[in-house]
């Protein structure tokens, strides 16, 4: 069976910009400062999820006595230092596939659980400049991934249909969100691979945006068909 697509939808964090590692650093180091431990383990079942399901995420973990407050001051401070002096890497792949879409005239969208603020920052020191056609971030919406809302206020956005968008993730929130927004989805997996259950409902899962401009753009004309 072939779908073919007439818009992209693009989340941000680890799919076209390499900040979550970044953010695991901060979220980890900020816990250390105040004597607590946040494992690799549990740090993974973040991504994907908004600031707000993060913050109850994280007290629930470490206790009602960790000092919540002071840490959500902290761990940002953290994060924007390190990616001030350091940038923040764009994903191989990602600049030949934004040209080929611009190429095509195919419309396009970010859905990121990442604040307006959070990603006009992490966009801007990454260097991306592409004129998406709409951005849609976690404090736009009423529910955060792994609930559909982000994505379907993106394709309500692009006035395309949910099932002629495909969608674009990393995280296995990102894609339980755009499968139940009933869209084609391809995850390429950034620091966690999919459970059987993620990869099931997933198109496809493909190893680098690399891979995924070679099956988007094969063709000469300006249709997408997967």
């Amino acid at each position: 069976m072939r779908y073919p697509i007439e818009a992209v939808i693009f989340d941000m964090d680890g799919l076209m910009i390499d900040t979550e590692p970044i953010y695991k650093r901060a979220l980890q180091n900020a816990a250390v400062e105040f004597g607590y431990h946040l494992s690799d383990e549990f740090a993974f079942t973040l991504i994907g999820l908004p600031n707000p399901a993060c913050r109850l995420a994280i007290a629930g973990h470490l206790g009602p006595d960790f000092p919540l407050e002071e840490y959500w001051k902290r761990w940002p401070e953290l994060w924007h230092e390190e990616a001030e002096k350091n940038g923040i890497p764009r994903k191989p792949g990602l600049d030949e596939l934004l040209s080929c879409l611009g190429e095509k005239g195919t419309p396009t969208a970010i859905a990121t659980s990442s604040s307006r603020p959070q990603t006009e920052f992490s966009l801007r020191v990454s260097g991306l400049s592409f004129p998406f056609d709409h951005i849609v971030t976690g404090d736009q919406i009423e529910n955060g991934k792994p609930a559909p809302d982000i994505f379907l206020e993106a394709s309500r956005r692009l006035n395309v249909a949910p099932d002629r968008c495909l969608a674009l993730e990393d995280s296995e929130n990102g894609v339980r969100a755009a499968h139940s927004a009933g869209m084609v989805t391809i995850m390429v997996p950034d620091l966690k691979q999919p459970s059987d259950e993620v990869r099931a409902a997933a198109f496809d899962v493909a190893g680098s945006l690399e891979q995924v401009k070679q099956r988007l753009c094969h063709g000469s004309n300006g249709r997408l068909v997967l």
